[in-house]
């Protein structure tokens, strides 16, 4: 909603003009090679309203049998936040098999944060946390998605709690928010751990640079302690080249 969105593959929002999103389409009619009316198609600019005329190069086809027919999987698992999680987890937060890695997910109950956690279960971590804005949202995220502990920070004292559900501290911090909640997550991040800068909730309407810069002490402890802090997505085309090596 911003005049600059601040990313090169978002554009802003215009007065009069419909809201553009991902979205998911059914294909009617096209001149486009390779598309034909039947076709599934998905956009990541896609006008929020009933039909469009869009070019044909800005779709992609997707095939439904890949998610059983449930096509809105791929606004999200199957879709830019999955990749956003699996990339960010896999190819930045350097989860090692056998490690006993602790991994802290803030922003967790949300579309990229709730994949991330079940993501480093996967991949090995030892220790899953989520941090989120309401009881219900704990309660998903420990009952029903895996995760070892979750932490309200509407209601909880977050850097008290963290010592309570990260008692060996934190090895990977997949951080969704930034500010207050991220300063107490990285003064309890362990020698050599790892920040995955997926995005920047709390700062987004200030007129700050991205990433936003950190306190004093809190760059510190990035220095003192060897810990990186590099965004989930950058270099996207390397990561997936990454990705299908493994």
């Amino acid at each position: 909603m911003n005049a600059d969105t601040g990313a090169d593959y978002l554009r802003p929002w215009k007065l009069g003009k419909a809201i553009e999103g991902t979205g998911i389409g059914l294909v009617e009619q096209s001149e486009f090679e390779g598309l034909a009316p039947g076709d599934i198609v998905r956009s990541f600019t896609w006008p929020w309203q009933l039909r469009s005329t869009l070019p044909g190069a800005s779709l992609n086809k997707i095939d439904p049998a890949i998610v059983g027919g449930h096509v809105s999987h791929f606004l999200g698992a199957v879709g830019l936040s999955g990749l956003t999680a699996l990339l960010g987890i896999r190819v930045k937060g350097h989860i090692r098999q056998n490690a006993n890695q602790t991994v802290l997910i803030s922003g967790a109950a949300g579309s990229c944060g709730h994949l991330a956690g079940q993501i480093a279960r996967l991949e090995g971590a030892a220790t899953v946390v989520g941090i989120c804005g309401s009881e219900e949202k704990c309660r998903v995220l420990v009952e029903e998605l895996g995760f070892d502990g979750a932490i309200n920070y509407k209601k909880k004292n977050v850097e008290a709690e963290l010592q309570s559900c990260c008692p060996r501290g934190i090895d990977v911090y997949f951080d969704n928010v930034g500010g207050d909640i991220s300063n107490s997550v990285i003064r309890q991040m362990n020698e050599g751990g790892h920040i995955v800068l997926c995005g920047q909730i709390s700062q987004y309407n200030k007129d700050v640079p991205y990433p936003p810069p950190l306190l004093n002490d809190i760059e510190q402890v990035l220095h003192q302690r060897s810990i990186t802090r590099t965004e989930g997505m950058t270099k996207l085309g390397d990561s997936i080249t990454h990705l299908q090596q493994d």
